[in-house]
């Protein structure tokens, strides 16, 4: 009766260590496609005026990367964002990024403080991507 209950233990354990395995790979290659799909618009985005300072890769059961781009203020006034994000319309990624720059200048406008160089955009490329813009020097 052990015998059998540790056989089905182990072939349970097994069943399990295989499944993981096999989402496991299934989210490496979901994270490669998307760091693939984000590195296509990095040129578009040095086009604009942001130039990459920073690229990082993580290797991991959830791969990233993460890349830090800074730009000029006076190239990111809202109507050129608004140009930009029409421009973009069909690019999830370049919208987010640019969607998040024109939020933060709104809301740092609103704190009437003058705008510090430099404009910062950090964003981590995983399987929920993450976009941070500091406006000014970054903190660490």
């Amino acid at each position: 009766m052990i015998d059998r209950l540790k056989k089905a233990f182990q072939e349970a354990s097994d069943a399990i260590m295989d499944q993981a395995g096999s989402l496991g790979e299934n989210a490496k290659e979901r994270g490669y496609q998307m760091i693939e799909e984000w590195l296509r618009i990095f040129p578009r985005m040095q086009a604009y005026g942001l130039e990459m300072v920073n690229f990082s890769l993580t290797v991991a059961l959830s791969p990233s990367l993460e890349v830090e781009m800074r730009g000029k203020h006076e190239d990111f006034s809202p109507e050129r964002l608004d140009e930009i994000l029409k421009e973009n319309k069909g690019s999830a990624a370049m919208v987010s990024v640019f969607t998040t720059i024109k939020s933060t200048y709104s809301l740092y406008r609103s704190t009437a403080n003058p705008l510090n160089d430099p404009l910062i955009v950090r964003m981590k490329i995983k399987i929920t991507p993450e976009i941070k813009v500091t406006i000014g020097q970054a903190w660490t």
